[in-house]
């Protein structure tokens, strides 16, 4: 590493290393020969015998990782077009097929073909990781789907549920992110060989005005290149709108994992649920007793970045004029790498955090206590009801003695205490046994949560994860830092 110049901190501390080589230099190149490679083979076995011979397409395969960067560098800066200066090189390598490398193409039949074809690669990553926090988190869910715990609506004490079924939001909508990774995969085609703005102008100079050959050529180089088809228009380019989605569906799963990471940087708080905490790692400087959640901090901050970017992505569709304008080139070099991998990154620590969660039931319990009394007034004026009290008048009384214990607590850091005021009060029919047994054991507050969990589980996700077993891999999730 050059400690001299700038490293980009996404490469250098956050990412796995197959994300970093499908968006390196090497793949880049390698995937533009291969592109050149498919259209001089479409080419040769579509007729075009006498231009393209066998003998050139062997030279090229040959070749197709032979490449000297620093010969293309310097092409390139002299004239300006670094597509143009790796048609040279790679002539250089292959001198009887120098003639035809590129031939009928404009410089976005491999711009556009690899980058779709590197897409796809990396949706494939992605995929893979998503399903891993799907299977981390569906184990969570079935290990606490009876733990009873306080639900919060605004983030004020509401009605209990459990922390498995807590977890089932976050698992929900990661399979809204997976369907949508699916939808934008199965949409995945080749831009194929279109021509200068699309028209295919040149190829069907090429081959004489046949029209059908020119068809099959299209679908011919797809094909070759691993694509079930081609986009049926487009542009010199593919249409932009395309990228605009991409980074919507990766964005999707950066707003999940944000949602996520700050809802458990918020227990951490509570000291009821934590991340993983290592061994030996410092929480703080100054602190020594502190657990900061930080790689869900971490988590927070490299989301934030991955949802900004669709704004980006759209600027750049609506910019392009007519059949193109080249306003597209640079900031794609930028978003699209960093779209990925900002979204391998966060998915990194996603797996990591979800692999080893920690929760506190004692501490759990200890905030669901100190709140029950507050969630069993609807109870207890069931309960006065049937004894032939007035709801209306009940209500008044209950919430009388609520703001009072409320006050006591917040204002003079008191133990609770409304089920002793309400057994004090001569309104209210019950003695302090009473009210005990009405509110009995908390796990009755959390009504079905602890069955929706198991039956989310069994009917949804399970399918979902037997049917894609082979997908999820062994994902690294260690952290470099």
């Amino acid at each position: 590493m050059n400690r001299e110049i700038y490293q980009e901190p996404l490469v250098s501390r956050y990412t796995s290393k197959e994300m970093q080589k499908l968006f390196s230099e090497k793949t880049k190149f390698t995937t533009w020969r291969k592109c050149w490679i498919a259209l001089a083979e479409a080419q040769y076995e579509l007729g075009l015998t006498d231009i393209v011979s066998a003998e050139m397409i062997e030279e090229m395969k040959a070749n197709a990782e032979n490449i000297d960067y620093d010969l293309a560098a310097e092409k390139e800066k002299e004239i300006r077009h670094d597509v143009m200066a790796h048609v040279f090189e790679f002539g250089t390598k292959c001198p009887k097929a120098a003639g035809i490398i590129h031939l009928g193409a404009t410089s976005q039949f491999v711009v556009c073909n690899t980058d779709l074809l590197v897409q796809k690669q990396a949706f494939e990553l992605i995929r893979s990781a998503l399903l891993q926090v799907i299977k981390n988190l569906a184990f969570f869910c079935d290990r606490y789907k009876d733990l009873p715990t306080l639900g919060y609506t605004h983030y004020q004490p509401a009605q209990p549920t459990t922390v498995g079924k807590r977890n089932t939001l976050y698992l929900q909508d990661l399979l809204t992110d997976l369907e949508y990774v699916d939808f934008f995969m199965s949409n995945i085609r080749a831009r194929g060989a279109k021509g200068t703005v699309g028209t295919q102008a040149t190829f069907i100079e090429l081959f004489k005005g046949d029209h059908a050959k020119v068809r099959q050529l299209d679908e011919l180089v797809a094909k070759k290149l691993g694509f079930a088809g081609t986009i049926p228009v487009t542009g010199q380019t593919y249409s932009r709108k395309l990228d605009m989605k991409l980074s919507e569906t990766l964005s999707g799963i950066g707003a999940t994992a944000h949602k996520f990471a700050v809802d458990l940087r918020l227990l951490s708080n509570l000291k009821t649920q934590e991340e993983p905490f290592a061994k030996n790692q410092t929480g703080s400087s100054a602190m020594a007793y502190k657990r900061n959640p930080m790689r869900s901090e971490r988590m927070t901050g490299l989301a934030r970045k991955l949802m900004g970017l669709p704004q980006n992505f759209a600027g750049t569709y609506s910019n392009q004029w007519f059949e193109r304008t080249l306003d597209d080139s640079a900031i794609r070099r930028m978003d699209i790498p960093q779209a990925f991998l900002l979204t391998d990154a966060i998915l990194k620590l996603f797996v990591n955090i979800t692999s080893d969660m920690v929760v506190f039931p004692k501490q759990t319990e200890k905030h669901l206590r100190s709140e029950l009394p507050f969630m069993s007034t609807e109870k207890i004026l069931m309960e006065a009801v049937e004894r032939g009290e007035s709801r209306q008048e009940m209500h008044e009384v209950v919430k009388e003695h609520s703001m009072a214990a409320g006050k006591v607590v917040k204002e003079e850091g008191k133990e609770n205490d409304l089920l002793m005021r309400l057994a004090g009060d001569d309104r209210i029919p019950f003695s302090i046994k009473e009210l005990q047994e009405i509110i009995g054991d908390y796990q009755q507050f959390t009504g079905r949560a602890a069955e929706q969990t198991h039956e989310f589980l069994v009917e949804v996700v399970n399918p979902i994860l037997q049917a894609n077993i082979d997908s999820i891999g062994d994902f690294d999730s260690s952290l470099s830092v």
